[in-house]
């Protein structure tokens, strides 16, 4: 249409071109659209021609100006979209051109289109050089923000950059980190998937294959493609491709259904009505450009009378193919002629369908853009009155610096640019779900707002359904999410998200799904069974509450409550003989010493602090050094007691009862000079013994100096070796009842059970080397008092008779 400025529409309205052979001799055909039209594409050129008109008729957008336009066919190929670019360029095509050199009738002042990235890249790179500015509907190649490339270069959709960011951040909403990547083989689906791609990898999202196709390529591709969906095991797959090449691949698996998939689209194809007819790919959940309402276009979309009908080969084409009839003749392959009974507003086709303008608005918004930006150079506003002369010369340039600065609201929609050429990017989450009556819908669900902060830029508010119409989100991971407790092990040679859950390793936690690590619990803190909660390490140490802490303790009081018994026992008679010769004070010293001993292993038992510490260690050093010194002394008395019974012998004198009591005081002196000096340089404190066991703390008494442990210990073995030795030589005097024969025994069994303690002790963990010392105490204690006093009160309770002087002075055998 001719008018005072004219803007050019570049258009996909066919699939296919004819294919020309060149002789190079001869002026080549124009080259013609061959195939199927595209009745979505038909719609997006009669939608700029209804945009124009009503512009035309508007009295605030350059009134008193006419628009015309010179829409072109691309056929879906770059060569063709390059020949219609150079045609909008030249500015004097003969249909137009008038010989009127004041008229810019033939010169377009911007072009609309093209609707793929690729033809625009192609037509970008020619009408940049001639400042023409273009204004894209529906290429959405994030290359196409390059201002250094493509400066001239516009669009009212939002650049692929903005929904690779969505699609990666829709998948990781979900949780699938396992996916399939199928993408159309031209400069749309390859900048848009490797965007979505880098966009996927920051969210930890892993693609197990990445296939490309284009509409032209063989068959055998195609299906090459299809069968990597089948063999695959990602549930999820991206499709970042156009209609054109989707529907051949969901032609291909239709032959053969691979098992369920869920679909994730790309704008290009998943707000398209016609690709509706996949109903295997119900569930599919896509992005797409909001939903808008045109007022009056429904109206002239159906305002097909015959006449306009004839005047136009491509309306001509849409309604034979859309009524399967021939205009004006009849032909074989069509059923009848269209006789006018034809009814388009029962067709339901693409081109009718107005419920889902989404691209179309854009288009819209597009021409609208340019119109503001030729006003803005040709009107002037006065007294608000828009005063226009169509007379002005303007050039390309001045609409391409103009159309920067657009910004204004038409219908409720804003338009306006950024440095970029790129609007503000906003898309709703749409859902095909299944309709009661088994037809597929396009419904959305949501929103996304790539303004809003990260987590926040989703807003669904319907439910969704999934993949053969289920309810629940499928899953796609290659692994399972590991549990807390275990870490994540990649497998070799296989991407990231493909792992083996390894438990933690002892002494270590993960409190978090899918953790890569592991971390060790605090010094005083162990895992928990299923190692995902450091608790406490419990505290141990032999109480009197356990069972070996009551039978050791009983045990000692039994001890102690022998050896009184014992000693009262003696009290009561020591008048009779057989106390009184074998030296009853010492025996008294001794046995008190003996109760000393069973009553120290009480301070072993129970929770390790400083006195205890302090006190078991020295209390057990010192009641041993007295009782050893005891039996020492009642060993020496009796050697000299029968060294006294030689003729001129006089040793008594020198070992009576003040003699004995110095050497008792004397050795037992040396232990306490022994244990004050351990305890003033290097005493025994409370430690938490962290080494010997990893899941439990054990309370001790640590010896601080070993050097004074093994002093003390070793000093009582000293001493009671020494009185074995003069036991072991006394052991045939004669008597009756030689006290050397018990002591020799009580001896044997006291260095016996300290020589077996040794071993016993530093092999033995944790609180059973408290319990083996005390053992050890006992042992030796009860040792002492039933091989010394045991025979004693055994005759003196029951063998009365034996309690006499003639019978313990006697000659015979005992």
């Amino acid at each position: 249409m001719h008018g005072d400025y004219v803007i050019g529409g570049v258009f996909s309205i066919h699939h296919y071109k004819q294919t020309a052979m060149y002789n190079y001799t001869t002026m080549p055909e124009p080259q013609k659209c061959t195939g199927s039209i595209d009745s979505r594409q038909l719609r997006f050129s009669r939608a700029m021609v209804f945009t124009i008109e009503e512009i035309n008729n508007s009295t605030e957008l350059l009134p008193g100006i006419k628009l015309g336009y010179q829409i072109h066919d691309s056929c879906s190929t770059v060569p063709l979209a390059m020949h219609v670019t150079f045609q909008l360029t030249n500015g004097l095509d003969p249909v137009f051109y008038t010989g009127d050199n004041c008229s810019q009738s033939g010169m377009v002042m911007a072009i609309v289109g093209e609707s793929a990235s690729t033809p625009s890249i192609s037509m970008s790179r020619i009408i940049g050089s001639f400042n023409i500015p273009q204004v894209s509907y529906f290429a959405t190649c994030a290359c196409l923000s390059d201002k250094q490339q493509y400066p001239s270069f516009f669009r009212t959709i939002p650049s692929d950059q903005f929904q690779a960011d969505a699609l990666a951040k829709l998948v990781k909403h979900f949780g699938w980190t396992w996916i399939g990547a199928v993408r159309s083989d031209t400069d749309y689906g390859n900048n848009g998937m490797a965007s979505f791609l880098d966009a996927a990898q920051k969210e930890g999202i892993c693609v197990e294959y990445s296939e490309s196709f284009y509409r032209t390529h063989p068959r055998s591709r195609i299906q090459r493609v299809a069968e990597v969906i089948r063999r695959s095991t990602a549930v999820v797959i991206v499709a970042f491709t156009t209609s054109a090449e989707l529907r051949l691949l969901l032609e291909e698996l239709s032959r053969e259904p691979s098992p369920p998939r869920q679909w994730i689209g790309s704008e290009a194809w998943v707000t398209n009505q016609d690709m509706l007819k996949f109903s295997f790919c119900a569930g599919a959940i896509g992005f797409g450009i909001q939903k808008s309402v045109i007022p009056g276009l429904r109206e002239f979309l159906l305002d097909l009378p015959p006449s306009k009908v004839a005047a136009s080969p491509v309306l001509t084409e849409f309604w034979e193919d859309a009524f399967n009839c021939r205009l004006g003749k009849s032909a074989a392959v069509y059923e009848s002629v269209c006789d006018g009974s034809e009814d388009i507003q029962t067709l339901q086709d693409p081109y009718t369908d107005t419920s889902q303008l989404r691209i179309t608005n854009m288009v819209y918004k597009a021409v609208y853009a340019i119109a503001h930006a030729i006003h803005n150079a040709v009107c002037q506003d006065k007294n608000f009155t828009a005063q226009c002369n169509k007379f002005t010369r303007i050039e390309s340039k001045q609409v391409l610096t103009l159309l920067k600065e657009v910004n204004f609201s038409q219908n409720g929609y804003d338009v306006s640019f950024d440095a970029n050429g790129d609007p503000v990017a906003t898309y709703e989450l749409v859902n095909w779900q299944k309709s009661e009556s088994g037809s597929i819908e396009m419904v959305t669900v949501g929103l996304y707002e790539s303004s809003l902060p990260d987590g926040q830029e989703f807003l669904i508010n319907k439910n969704l359904t999934w993949m053969d119409g289920g309810t629940h989100v499928p899953v796609s991971v290659c692994s399972d999410s590991c549990p807390p407790g275990t870490r994540k092990v990649l497998q070799k040679g296989k991407p990231m998200c493909c792992y083996d859950c390894i438990p933690c390793p002892e002494g270590e936690i993960s409190n978090a799904t899918d953790s890569p690590d592991c971390f060790p619990c605090p010094k005083k803190f162990w895992p928990n069974k299923d190692r995902d909660t450091c608790f406490p390490k419990p505290v141990e140490f032999l109480s009197f509450d356990e069972v070996l802490g009551i039978i050791l303790t009983a045990f000692s009081v039994a001890g102690a409550c022998l050896a009184i018994v014992t000693a009262a026992v003696l009290f009561r008679h020591r008048t009779s003989p057989i106390v009184r010769a074998n030296n009853s004070e010492l025996s008294f010293l001794l046995l008190f010493s003996l109760t000393l001993c069973f009553l120290c292993s009480l301070t072993f038992i129970g929770v390790p602090s400083d006195w205890s510490c302090r006190l078991r260690h020295t209390a057990f050093g010192i009641t041993f050094v007295l009782c050893i010194s005891c039996v020492l002394g009642k060993t020496i008395v009796v050697l000299m007691a029968f060294r006294a019974t030689l003729p001129g012998s006089n040793v008594m004198k020198w070992f009576g009862p003040p003699q004995q009591r110095m050497t008792v005081v004397s050795f037992t002196f040396i232990q306490v000079l022994i244990c004050t000096i351990w305890l003033g340089l290097s005493p025994p404190f409370p430690m938490e013994n962290l080494t010997i066991y990893k899941e439990r703390i054990i309370l001790e008494c640590a010896l601080g100096s070993a050097i004074g442990f093994w002093a003390v210990l070793g000093y009582i073995g000293l001493l009671a070796v020494f009185c074995l030795v003069l036991a072991v030589l006394a052991r045939k005097l004669p008597d009756n009842f030689n006290e050397a024969k018990l002591i020799t025994f009580s001896m044997l069994i006291f260095c016996a059970v300290w020589i077996t303690f040794i071993p016993a002790y530093v092999s033995s963990p944790g609180k059973f080397t408290v319990a083996v010392e005390i053992f050890a105490i006992l042992a030796s204690s009860f040792g002492l008092i039933l091989c010394i006093f045991a025979p004693k009160c055994y005759i003196i309770l029951l063998k009365p008779e034996k309690n006499t002087k003639k019978h313990v002075m006697s000659k015979n055998q005992f």
